[in-house]
C-alpha cells in the first residue's frame, strides 16, 4: 500500500505585485509613489525602502522607456544554442525613479540595440492576457 501524495501549492503575490499583474492583464503598468522622497516605484511596493514608511498612492505609467542595460543571449536557458539571438534588456520605465523591467527586446538587432535606445510596449492583444509580465510580449524601438 502506497501513500498518495496530495502536495498542494497556492502563491500570494501580495497587495503591491497583485495589483501590479491586475494592471498588466488589463494593459497598464502601476507603480506606487511615496509622497516623502517623491519616488515612483516599478515594480510596486508597498513600502518605501528610502524613507522607511508605507507608500501613498498607485501611479499609471506610460509603456515607453529607455533601454538601461542589455545583454545578447546565444542559448536558450537550458544552454542549447538558438538560432537567432535573443536580446534582453532592462528598461527604465517613463515616469519611474530608476525603476526598471527586464525583458526582451524585439524588432532590433544585437548590432542595433544601444543603451539609452528609447523602446515601447508591444501587448498581447486583450483576450490573450492572463495577468502576468509576458501579458507585454517585448519591447521595441520607438
Amino acid at each position: 500500500m502506497g501513500w498518495i501524495r496530495r502536495a498542494r501549492y497556492a502563491w500570494d503575490t501580495g497587495v503591491a505585485i497583485g495589483r501590479f499583474l491586475a494592471g498588466l492583464r488589463e494593459g497598464r503598468l502601476l507603480a506606487r509613489r511615496c509622497r516623502r522622497c517623491q519616488r515612483v516605484l516599478l515594480p510596486p511596493r508597498m513600502f518605501c525602502e528610502q524613507c522607511f514608511r508605507p507608500t501613498d498612492e498607485w501611479v499609471h505609467l506610460p509603456d515607453t522607456g529607455t533601454v538601461d542595460t542589455y545583454s545578447i543571449s546565444h542559448v536558450r536557458w537550458d544552454a542549447s544554442p538558438l538560432e537567432e539571438p535573443i536580446v534582453i534588456a532592462v528598461i527604465e520605465m517613463d515616469g519611474t525613479s530608476r525603476g526598471g523591467l527586464l525583458h526582451y527586446l524585439r524588432e532590433v538587432t544585437g548590432d542595433e540595440v544601444c543603451i539609452g535606445m528609447r523602446v515601447q510596449a508591444a501587448w498581447k492583444p486583450p483576450p490573450e492576457r492572463e495577468g502576468s509580465i509576458l501579458d507585454i510580449r517585448y519591447f521595441r524601438p520607438l
